[in-house]
């Protein structure tokens, strides 16, 4: 595939927030710690005071990778974790059935690329490409479909517990639903495999989903955490002891979202007084303290203060951090220097940053993933016969249509040089009824708006009889923008990697690794090469 590159404010497609901080405004410096530039990423390194034990860390993951034939450069980057020159650069997601949404491929190859930039730059240094796998998020709605092309394939079963550890003894229908789509092509075939071996012949979401994102990208070297660990808590819980007894998040992160707040940025998240699950079996409830009882929602379990302290010194397991103090908890077991995330996970993180600080440990580089928009040879060439550049597609359905009818029209159907004009005339003329008596001002300034309005609505018409006069241009237009951008948003945020790999296949990641630039700071548009 070729590739070609769009600033982020082209696509219309990402908060004010996200595009001040890719764009460095002073006001949001106080919200993180380092620029996403290689000076920064050298600087996180270079002052990194890792707290995690690195022994316990890699006996953790080979652990979890005994029942997986791993590629050498899985294991050779699990082992190079234990050296005091290795730092990770990580991204988190769900356990989305079949991977869920094309932006989370996007984000995995995003951090595979920035680890491979970063060992280029400092040779002497070595850096580990993970994912976070998000086994303890208990929200199954949000990740048991898939959408393939207008189809949506779900994964019906019911839990209330983390969803790393739900059975998948359910999913095989959903499996064949899945293979049916792929249908009998080489590609398609061999995802059909990849896919039947991880949900079909492991016992739990989190172990199938290792499985599937190990077998597409073992190869570059991307280690895959579980953090439900009793281990890797342990080191975890003196932190969980302070925040649940002290509730200090809470009060920090909500004087950070009404800085953010002030200067009208949309937070994403909002903390609670006790911002830690309890977890148990298929139970994760949240832990809320009710007449000096650390009460269990939803359940018959209540702890005192001195019982709940025993039980978080001896099964520090059960605490499962919600999305408040889960960043804090994945910096502290691995040595990270960066985190990869989208949008509203880069805004969320602006959020927390007082709270890495409450609780001494370092903050990472924030990197906005990498985001595409693959384009089909049908629609490119649909695109540049209409007269369109590729950019312009990021315009809303009716505003190219209007372009188009506008450049394509023999009659002008815009009248908003008309509209100004008279503007011009009525301010003229308020300024002669007011010499005359100021009472008719107001009068003034209504006839002026009805006058305007009577204009926009006959621009509407004509704009209407020339729409009929061009239907199959304007069909085509509404076609195209339906295929690139499905339910109206991007691409990314709805497709499955199933098409776009039963068309490629392996060329297609493998092209997204040689396209993607990190810290390039734009959109990237792919087109295929033929």
């Amino acid at each position: 595939m070729k590739a070609k590159y769009i600033s982020y404010q082209e696509t219309h497609s990402f908060s004010k927030l996200v595009l001040d901080y890719v764009n460095d405004k002073p006001f949001l410096k106080s919200f993180y710690s380092f620029r996403p530039d290689l000076a920064g990423l050298k600087q996180a390194f270079e002052s990194r005071n890792f707290q995690g034990n690195r022994k316990e860390l890699v006996e953790v993951l080979t652990a979890q990778y005994q029942h997986i034939k791993t590629n050498r450069s899985v294991s050779h980057n699990i082992s190079l974790l234990a050296d005091e020159d290795t730092y990770t650069v990580t991204t988190g997601h769900q356990l989305n059935l079949f991977t869920g949404p094309l932006y989370f491929i996007y984000k995995i190859v995003t951090t595979i690329n920035l680890a491979i930039e970063l060992k280029i730059t400092y040779p002497d240094k070595n850096f580990v490409p993970v994912y976070w796998m998000a086994t303890e998020d208990h929200d199954f709605e949000e990740i048991n479909h898939v959408s393939v092309d207008e189809k949506n394939i779900s994964w019906i079963q019911q839990t209330n517990g983390a969803t790393g550890r739900l059975s998948t003894k359910t999913v095989a229908a959903a499996v064949m639903a899945y293979k049916g789509y792929l249908g009998v092509s080489k590609n398609g075939k061999k995802l059909a495999r990849l896919v039947e071996n991880a949900y079909l012949n492991n016992d739990n979401l989190a172990d199938a989903t290792r499985s599937i994102v190990n077998s597409l990208f073992e190869q570059y070297g991307l280690v895959i955490i579980n953090a439900d660990e009793p281990v890797l808590k342990k080191q975890f819980s003196s932190i969980i002891a302070k925040d649940i007894i002290g509730q200090h998040s809470a009060s920090i992160i909500e004087k950070t979202s009404n800085l953010l707040a002030e200067k009208e940025y949309r937070t994403q998240v909002n903390g609670r007084d006790i911002n830690f699950f309890y977890l148990k079996d298929n139970l994760r409830e949240r832990i809320i303290l009710k007449d000096n009882k650390y009460v269990i929602n939803h359940s018959d379990l209540s702890f005192s203060k001195e019982e709940l302290l025993r039980e978080i010194q001896n099964y520090p397991e059960r605490f499962s951090p919600n999305v408040i103090m889960r960043p804090l908890y994945q910096e502290f077991i691995l040595p990270n220097i960066a985190y990869i995330g989208g949008g509203a996970e880069v805004s969320y993180w602006m959020q927390l940053k007082a709270n890495f600080d409450f609780y001494n440990t370092d903050f990472p580089v924030l990197l906005l993933r990498n985001s595409a928009l693959l384009i089909d040879t049908r629609s490119a060439n649909n695109l540049f016969k209409l007269g369109f550049k590729l950019e312009d597609f990021f315009l809303s359905t009716e505003e190219l249509q209007r372009v188009w009818i506008e450049k394509n029209s023999n009659a002008q159907v815009s009248l908003k040089t008309e509209i100004n004009a008279v503007q011009t005339i009525f301010e003229q003329i308020k300024q002669n009824a007011c010499k005359v008596d100021k009472t008719l001002e107001n009068s003034a300034d209504s006839t002026k708006t009805k006058i305007r309005n009577l204009l926009n609505n006959f621009e509407k018409k004509l704009f209407r009889a020339e729409k009929r006069k061009h239907h199959v241009s304007l069909k085509q237009i509404e076609n195209v923008k339906n295929r690139l951008f499905p339910n109206g948003v991007l691409q990314e945020r709805v497709l499955n990697i199933a098409p776009m790999y039963v068309n490629y296949g392996d060329d297609f990641i493998s092209s997204l690794i040689e396209n993607f630039e990190p810290l390039g700071g734009d959109f990237t548009l792919l087109l295929p090469s033929s």
